[in-house]
């Protein structure tokens, strides 16, 4: 009876133990989800990596088109002072100016994104209207001499320029070396440098009497009624004076040789830098030289 008691007790103890066991493994398993749920939460925590917080600065975007290193007097326009008596380089066509400088001025404008504004005044304005800012550049077939160039800045040299001599057919004089005989009357634009050098050569010398006209074809019409006894202008527009007036001749020899450029203001310096560059860039492509062969056949 005491064995079977003692059998008895030692299975009571075991289920008793077995139970606890149970228990333990019961209670020992983790709390949080299943998997099915760790891989839900896994798939809605797991984001890209981090990206600036909303207040941060944006990323740096394609750089945006710089601004001119220039200003002009109105901006977005090249305003041009010119004289527009001077065929080829510049004179009326209707209600246009059209020429030589006009199309170089056009060309320069179109390279640097401005409109063209072409404002028409006497030679003898030209200098001063650049100089005080009523104009960006000056285009008028404009002679580089030392004078100019303490008022204006010039850029590069875009045509070469020729000082001739027309006179009437029958005139007593036959070449340059004449004027210097003395007593001749001499008719010129002025200002220009057929005005400048006569004066300085000539009238200075007291060799001759220089007549200023404010247009070339003033100075020509001077010539034809026998007020002037010849007149000193640019090769280009003198040969179409002569052509529109039967009687007149241009003498073989050159008076002088000189250099068309663009002026500038001293005051703009950037302005006449970023003019320059475009006229050199257009010189070298060819433009510059398809322009005057348009007007100036050989």
């Amino acid at each position: 009876m005491k064995k079977l008691v003692k059998i008895v007790a030692v299975l009571l103890m075991l289920a008793f133990v077995i139970g606890l066991g149970a228990c333990a493994g019961k209670d020992a398993e983790p709390a949080g989800p299943s998997e099915t749920e760790q891989q839900s939460v896994a798939s809605e925590s797991t984001a890209p990596e981090s990206t600036a917080p909303e207040s941060a600065e944006p990323e740096a975007s394609e750089p945006q088109s710089a601004e001119p290193a220039f200003t002009t007097m109105t901006e977005g326009v090249l305003t041009m002072a010119t004289n527009a008596e001077f065929p080829p380089y510049e004179y009326h066509e209707g209600d246009d100016i059209v020429g030589i400088d006009a199309e170089i001025a056009q060309a320069i404008a179109d390279k640097l994104g401005l409109e063209l504004k072409i404002e028409d005044m006497d030679f003898t304005a030209i200098v001063a209207a650049v100089q005080t800012g009523k104009a960006d550049v000056a285009l008028a077939g404009m002679t580089v001499t030392e004078d100019r160039m303490k008022s204006v800045d010039f850029s590069t040299s875009y045509a070469t320029g020729v000082q001739v001599i027309i006179v009437n057919e029958d005139s007593t004089i036959t070449s340059v070396d004449d004027l210097f005989e003395g007593g001749f009357i001499i008719g010129v634009q002025e200002s220009t440098t057929g005005d400048l050098y006569t004066t300085w050569d000539l009238e200075d010398e007291g060799l001759a009497t220089v007549n200023r006209y404010n247009k070339g074809a003033d100075a020509v019409q001077a010539l034809i009624s026998g007020k002037v006894d010849c007149v000193v202008i640019d090769n280009e527009p003198a040969k179409a004076y002569v052509e529109a007036n039967p009687g007149l001749v241009i003498l073989d020899t050159e008076y002088i040789e000189e250099q068309y450029a663009i002026a500038y203001s001293k005051d703009n310096t950037d302005l006449g830098a970023a003019v320059d560059a475009v006229l050199q860039e257009l010189i070298a492509d060819g433009t510059v030289q398809t322009i005057i062969d348009k007007y100036i056949t050989a």
